[in-house]
């Protein structure tokens, strides 16, 4: 028996041995594998070093600029290094440019003579311009839908203030995301509606935490034919107009000077690692390519696409072939359109029996604690292997959803794939997102590399199960 158990022991180590020089075909997900791809990403400082050179070196990326054509060119030559197969997917974006922003408060009740407020903003994206010079009109608050209806009179010619605070206690304690959709609702419809009620220009309250008096950015639901003037102003900005305006009647001069040009030509950044008896078969694992013009998207997206990046740098390092192929994305024009994920979408919808699953990271570089999957409740329990790899660096949690409500992989997800994100802690997030502070020196490069460990963990898990975790239930758009 002693000579069995001695063999036996001697067999591991031979087998661990060259599972490290790439040598040894180990099954697929034993914990042996699971720890060296754990372990090799927690050692790699290879994804970190690809955020700096998208960061660092191109800057911002929004869809139809310079710098958004360079990120597809460095991404690309990236993932050919490592030996993976590269396509790029056209995609017809977006293109709008940021022009001059300022806005000053010219009168107020209990004003001194010569005495102007400046206001800090800065446009929305798709935002309608004003006159060259600026246009004068009265500014209305509202801090809800309701309110600016019942306001209808008071509205027209007007600028409108949708004053609406974030709810940081709420992202303090877990619950980031609905703190930002909350906001984001009132950002994204409120100037549409604003503009069909006949105001001349509208305002948002920023939609984010830190309160440096920092503007957030982001989209904006303004159309064609009424494309007004839309701005988000900051939170010590929007509190100073509330308090004035308890005072009486304010005005503010306001001059943005956008443009909104045709669409442009923009890809997709397509990298596919093949599988092996499975290959037909797809893994999509992602993170967003495009950021907005203000920083240089650190946190919003650059970590998601390091991190997708670091799948297939983590899997040659250890010579590790997945049975299913996995497919890295880089997806163009998450910001203003989403028009990345809806193209790949138009293009593989005959083919969505093949994708077995999709990973989207697009919720910064924090802390990961595990990772979201929208899989029926049955199919949990065989994520256990998984979790109890992850468990050793404090990742180890996986939160079931019916829907994980990723952006890019979304009309996926509505047709039946399952989609998994990584659970990060998102409370400092809202921070920096859509800010000039979105910038690389914001990243932790330790979490970076635990985010890699998940992102690395969680795909090669999925490209390699035995088991169909079957669909998520469909949904309407």
């Amino acid at each position: 028996m002693k000579s069995v158990i001695k063999n036996s022991l001697s067999l591991t180590v031979l087998a661990t041995s060259l599972l490290a020089v790439g040598a040894y075909a180990a099954p697929a997900n034993d914990p042996a594998t699971l720890a060296q791809i754990r372990d090799n990403a927690m050692k790699s400082d290879w994804a970190y070093e690809r955020l700096a050179d998208l960061t660092d070196l191109v800057g911002p990326r929004l869809s139809g600029s310079a710098g958004a054509a360079a990120a597809v060119e460095q991404v690309a030559d990236a993932m050919r290094k490592l030996g993976a197969k590269v396509t790029l997917q056209p995609v017809k974006v977006p293109h709008w440019v940021r022009g001059a922003e300022s806005a000053e408060l010219v009168e107020y009740t209990g004003r001194p003579a010569g005495i102007t407020q400046k206001v800090v903003l800065t446009a929305l994206g798709g935002s309608g311009a004003t006159p060259a010079a600026g246009l004068t009109a009265p500014v209305v608050i509202v801090r809800s839908f309701e309110e600016l209806k019942a306001k209808g009179a008071q509205v027209k010619g007007s600028i409108v203030l949708f004053d609406v605070p974030f709810d940081q206690e709420m992202a303090n304690r877990g619950h980031a995301g609905p703190a930002y959709g909350h906001g984001a609702g009132f950002r994204f419809a409120g100037p549409k509606l604003a503009a069909d009620m006949g105001a001349a220009a509208a305002l948002v309250r920023s939609v984010g935490g830190a309160d440096y008096r920092i503007p957030h950015t982001g989209a904006t639901g303004v159309v064609e034919g009424a494309r007004i003037p839309a701005a988000a102003v900051t939170s010590e900005d929007a509190m100073l107009m509330s308090r004035l305006s308890v005072r009486g009647p304010l005005k503010m001069h306001l001059t943005l000077t956008p443009q909104n040009l045709p669409d442009a030509d923009s890809f997709n950044v397509i990298a596919d690692w093949p599988g092996t008896d499975k290959a037909d078969e797809v893994v999509i694992v992602s993170g967003h390519l495009d950021s907005w013009d203000l920083a240089t998207g650190a946190h919003d997206d650059g970590t998601g696409v390091a991190g997708a990046m670091g799948v297939i740098d983590t899997l040659k390092k250890l010579n590790l072939k997945p049975r299913r192929t996995i497919r890295v994305i880089a997806w163009m024009n998450e910001e203003n359109g989403t028009r990345g994920g809806k193209a790949y979408f138009e293009a593989n919808k005959d083919k969505l029996d093949k994708h077995f699953a999709a990973i989207e990271s697009d919720s910064g570089g924090g802390r990961p604690f595990g990772f979201i999957g929208s899989v029926t409740p049955p199919m949990v329990k065989y994520f256990a292997p998984l979790k109890d790899a992850l468990e050793p660096i404090g990742a180890g949690i996986f939160e079931r959803r019916d829907i994980a409500g990723a952006a890019d992989t979304g009309p996926l997800e509505r047709a039946g794939v399952p989609v998994f994100e990584p659970l990060v802690d998102s409370s400092a997030y809202f921070n920096y997102h859509h800010t000039p502070a979105d910038t690389l020196d914001k990243v932790n490069p330790y979490e970076l590399k635990r985010h890699v460990a998940v992102m690395t963990s969680l795909t090669w898990y999925l490209a390699n199960m035995d088991e169909n975790i079957g669909r998520v239930a469909p949904q309407q758009d």
